[in-house]
């Protein structure tokens, strides 16, 4: 609800995303000679203003890419981490710092050496969605789209430990067929709250929607089981990430389709496809974290030059390797 004395939205921070605020955001950021980077989760004022929208490794990419003194990560903190390990030479800042993640704190670096040390000659695969401590004990890292192609790249005779999601590490398994995967008990908590029965309710009310399904979803399993139970045809059950999401979008041929993902991703996919109805399989599954970049904190982050991210220099180091791993075998796809 607004707030009573102003009318503002308390998602905006205070501050009203008008015209006048854009262009305003617009020129601070060329004064600072920066690019604001929006996550699709982002509140659609955040991601309206951005110079870039995107999953978090194709923004870390682009970071590395363009031609600026500063990049603006409108995302939550491992995300501009990313961003920092990619283009180590450019001043990374964070709306607000205080944006973490369920999923990246699901494990610590302690917590991944100790289970390194319980098989010391397994290969260790972390998804994008980690720390930079983490990323630095990684062999290789992977993204929820290419996640099954890099644990396919390792000997399959070399046991895998699969990190942190249980969900896309149970997607993993699922399509290689791998025995030797061990997979951490992690999960994001907005993507694993969207249930079966959820889906199951959403997908008898709506018969002809196609249904697309992140695999960090609690719901991902009961999406397939549905299909294989020829409860919902098959071809109209996809397994995505949010950039594969916005591919699928322009491609369908369906009226209306099921999102099972944060509902920030809608604004995305309603703008590469307006002729569809998008609705999500649960129409709270918001993250408080990504909605912590308000429009005031990106204000504030313009004009006064704050929360920068640090990412220290061995540990930048030894985390880039991982991803440029991860790279060095074929398209990175999307970062989740």
């Amino acid at each position: 609800m607004p707030d009573p004395r102003t009318g503002i939205p308390p998602a905006y921070g205070g501050v009203e995303p008008t015209e006048q605020w854009a262009a305003e955001i617009k020129r601070l950021a060329k004064e600072r000679n920066a690019k604001i980077l929006a996550h699709n989760y982002q509140l659609p004022a955040i991601q309206d203003v951005a110079d870039y929208v995107g999953d978090s490794l194709a923004l870390s990419r682009i970071a590395a890419e363009v031609d600026a003194d500063e990049i603006i990560f409108c995302g939550v903190h491992f995300m501009a981490e990313t961003a920092k390990i990619l283009s180590p030479e450019k001043r990374v800042l964070i709306p607000d710092e205080r944006a973490g993640c369920s999923l990246a704190d699901s494990i610590s670096a302690d917590e991944l050496r100790e289970w390194k040390a319980e098989y010391p000659d397994a290969v260790v695969v972390s998804y994008v969605n980690t720390t930079a401590e983490v990323k630095g004990l990684t062999d290789i890292c992977c993204t929820s789209s290419n996640a099954v192609d890099v644990v396919s790249s390792i000997d399959p005779d070399r046991e895998v430990l699969f990190l942190p999601d249980q969900f896309l590490g149970a997607h993993v398994k699922r399509e290689t067929g791998r025995d030797n995967i061990h997979i951490w008990a992690g999960e994001c908590h907005v993507h694993a709250g969207i249930n079966g029965a959820e889906l199951t309710e959403q997908s008898d009310s709506h018969p002809d929607a196609d249904l697309f399904i992140h695999p960090e979803c609690g719901c991902a399993t009961s999406a397939l089981y549905l299909a294989g139970e020829g409860v919902v045809p098959e071809d109209k059950v996809q397994i995505l990430s949010t950039g594969g999401m916005i591919e699928a979008a322009r491609a369908t041929q369906s009226t209306q389709v099921l999102v099972a993902t944060e509902v920030g991703m809608l604004h995305q996919l309603r703008k590469a496809a307006p002729e569809v109805d998008f609705q999500a399989v649960n129409e709270n599954a918001a993250c408080p974290y990504m909605k912590m970049n308000t429009p005031a904190a990106l204000l504030r982050c313009l004009t006064e030059g704050k929360d920068e991210v640090h990412v220290a220099p061995d540990i930048a180091e030894r985390a880039r390797l991982s991803v440029q791993r991860m790279i060095s075998i074929g398209n990175p796809g999307s970062g989740e």
